[in-house]
């Protein structure tokens, strides 16, 4: 009986990407925005962020990243619990807020509150999500966080809701709406 040699591991032969091909075609791919709030007692912490997307509705996961430059990482990557807040086109100074370095997100004290639970939630956001850290991924000079929801508040789904998001598409903000369907 002949023996069929087993298959040899094919050498990968990896192409380098160029970073700026990278992030150019990325550009022209619009995201929702987002903020994402924490405080593991040495105060609270705010990014905005492009990158949350949901992976599962049971267990009810989402997923986002963090970059390794981003000031509010070290808290976030320590951080149990955090607020996802998924921002519309009337939240567009938030998302500027913490999308700006060198600042501290939360001096204004009249934009924010705290939950019951102690994590920062921003004044004005319809949809909202609390959740926990259930896994983090290092991905390159990044890190994806897993957080599984443990509350989900909508005050915009009302038949009458006016809320239009906003996206980030080619370094700038957008509204989507009913003049954008197609």
């Amino acid at each position: 009986m002949d023996a069929t040699p087993a298959p040899q591991n094919r050498l990968v032969v990896e192409t380098q990407v160029e970073i700026q091909d990278f992030t150019g075609v990325f550009r022209d791919h619009p995201s929702g925005v987002a903020v994402v709030t924490a405080d593991i007692g040495d105060g609270p912490v705010g990014l905005t962020a492009t990158s949350v997307i949901s992976v599962s509705v049971n267990p009810p996961l989402l997923v986002f990243s963090l970059s390794a430059l981003s000031s509010s990482t070290p808290t976030l990557l320590q951080a149990d619990t955090v607020i996802v807040h998924l921002l519309g086109v009337s939240n567009l100074e938030i998302a500027r807020l913490c999308a700006t370095s060198g600042i501290d997100r939360f001096a204004d004290t009249s934009l924010w509150s705290r939950l019951d639970t102690g994590e920062p939630l921003f004044a004005g956001v319809d949809r909202w999500i609390r959740a926990r850290v259930v896994q983090r991924i290092d991905a390159g000079t990044a890190t994806v966080l897993v957080v599984q929801a443990l509350q989900v508040v909508n005050t915009s789904h009302e038949a009458e809701s006016t809320f239009a998001p906003l996206v980030y598409h080619n370094r700038t903000w957008h509204a989507l709406g009913d003049h954008s369907a197609i």
